[in-house]
């Protein structure tokens, strides 16, 4: 197929299960995906209380994990967020990090990826502070493939609102300073991107000298306002021709971890179909795969309300009438969908502000 695939789990919310992980690696694996990211926002340990240790429990389940993941023939990583380590790179922060990496070696992971997104800056020259972080755990980590996460990920405003005016020339210091090995992730024009064109890619390709890995901010449905909504849909305007402008593609996936498979075959397929890929015929071919005939054909009629109109405009009774209808089948999926329908994945702005 070319391009390798992956899951990053990086979404904020509730998380997942290690069955619930295991399950949906099974189910890509034969699809062509080819790495795991765990990177969870809930996961304290990897972001704002990154300088204390992972639990031994959480440690030796990581480990089994990683273990898992290679017999299914993909790659397993894990996102550390040193969180604001850029402001204050000390000797402090550097011996913390020292002892993290030698623990995350000792899990065993062929990836390290280092996410400095979704955190405020007020150090000068971010980019060039940024590079020196990465070059210093180049030198001490195990993992083969390091990965870096930029703050500024995307064209989109919203990151400069949010988090303060990226810095001019931001991207293109970071792709001239950093080491050749080291991949860089990027969610496209937008941090949500409709479309990812291979026009939009050459670009990026240019400012940072290398092919970015595509973090994809779909079927994702984290936040206040989309976990509202259920994202099912096959994926739209992520052309195959794009492979020839990237190391590799992730998704972000929906916090529903049955669900989040139909989206991700389609993905498969529409490399795979190139020219000939539709999405909707793509979204009923999955939708049978991961649920059966019987239950495909009621998600698949029941799409407008669960994608488009979402929980604030599903009126009492129609929520009522799904309740009903998906209580009938006994199927992980439909359980995510009665569990959605009561409120059960809502992610507040709190949440996203604290994890």
């Amino acid at each position: 197929m070319g391009t390798t695939l992956g899951i990053i789990e990086g979404f904020y919310g509730p998380v997942w299960n290690w069955q619930e992980r295991q399950q949906l690696v099974r189910a890509l694996a034969p699809h062509g995906y080819g790495f795991y990211l765990y990177a969870p926002k809930a996961d304290a340990f990897l972001r704002r209380r990154w300088q204390e240790p992972h639990p031994p429990e959480i440690v030796s389940e990581l480990a089994e994990f990683g273990r898992f993941c290679r017999k299914q023939g993909l790659r397993f990583g894990i996102g550390l967020s040193p969180f604001e380590i850029f402001n204050n790179f000390d000797d402090d922060a550097r011996s913390a990090l020292a002892v993290k990496l030698e623990q995350l070696d000792r899990i065993g992971i062929d990836e390290l990826a280092i996410l400095f997104d979704d955190m405020h800056s007020d150090t000068p020259g971010l980019a060039e502070t940024q590079v020196e972080i990465m070059h210093w755990i180049r030198e001490r980590t195990q993992a083969r493939i390091l990965s870096i996460c930029p703050s500024y990920y995307s064209d989109d405003p919203v990151l400069d609102r949010v988090f303060g005016e990226r810095p001019p020339g931001y991207l293109e210091t970071l792709g001239r300073l950093l080491h050749h090995d080291i991949q860089v992730f990027w969610t496209g024009e937008e941090v949500c991107s409709r479309e990812i064109s291979p026009g939009h890619l050459k670009r990026v390709n240019e400012q940072l000298g290398r092919k970015p890995v595509l973090w994809d901010n779909y079927p994702v449905n984290d936040g206040d306002r989309m976990s509202q909504h259920l994202h099912l849909r096959g994926f739209t305007g992520r052309p195959a021709a794009n492979g020839a402008y990237i190391s590799g593609h992730g998704i972000n996936p929906a916090l529903q971890p049955t669900l989040t498979r139909i989206p991700a075959i389609t993905l498969a397929d529409s490399y795979r179909q190139g020219s000939e890929y539709q999405y909707g015929h793509a979204f009923f071919s999955a939708a049978k795969e991961v649920l059966g005939r019987e239950l495909a054909e009621q998600l698949h009629s029941d799409l407008l309300v669960l994608q488009d109109a979402g929980l604030g405009r599903i009126s009492e009774e129609k929520r009522q009438s799904l309740l009903r209808t998906y209580d009938a089948y006994d199927h992980p999926a439909a359980t995510e969908i009665l569990r959605w329908l009561v409120g059960e994945y809502k992610v507040t702005d709190e949440m996203v502000q604290t994890q």
